[in-house]
């Protein structure tokens, strides 16, 4: 076992609170689907202002918005679930990670944000990221 391995548990430990490999799952789906929902209603209440800021089509936040907010409900679904089951967890962990990628290939080939929304993309990139590393590590600890 690596030293990086090996201290996993313990960083999921500090981060979710508790020892419990289930219970840090189900608390970092459900931050993920609090995070990913508030994202969303914001696009959807907001995309016209919040595009000028970030220098993105207001349609563009429109559609993203209203997929964020659907897939944020999914996910608090899965969170609710007493064991979340490993497939489910998987497809959250894979669909964080084609975000992330996605998020900066758009901005690196198709976006032309303003600063701010070049940061931002970068930033919610990180955080999704972030999200789908701590799923991966507290659903193998579980598992384990």
């Amino acid at each position: 076992m690596s030293a990086a391995q090996s201290a996993a548990p313990a960083l999921l430990t500090v981060l979710a609170r508790t020892a419990e490999p289930g219970r840090a799952l189900r608390r970092f789906l459900a931050l993920d689907a609090l995070v990913t929902g508030a994202n969303g209603l914001a696009y959807l209440a907001a995309s016209g202002p919040l595009g000028r800021l970030l220098g993105v089509g207001s349609g563009l936040l429109l559609g993203l918005g209203a997929f964020l907010t659907v897939y944020a409900a999914a996910v608090a679904l899965l969170a609710a679930r007493p064991r979340p089951a490993a497939l489910p967890v998987r497809a959250v962990v894979e669909a964080n990670s084609a975000w992330t990628a996605l998020s900066l290939v758009a901005l690196l080939l198709w976006l032309s944000p303003t600063a701010a929304g070049a940061v931002w993309t970068v930033l919610q990139a990180g955080t999704v990221a972030g999200f789908a590393l701590l799923q991966h590590l507290a659903l193998r600890a579980r598992n384990n």
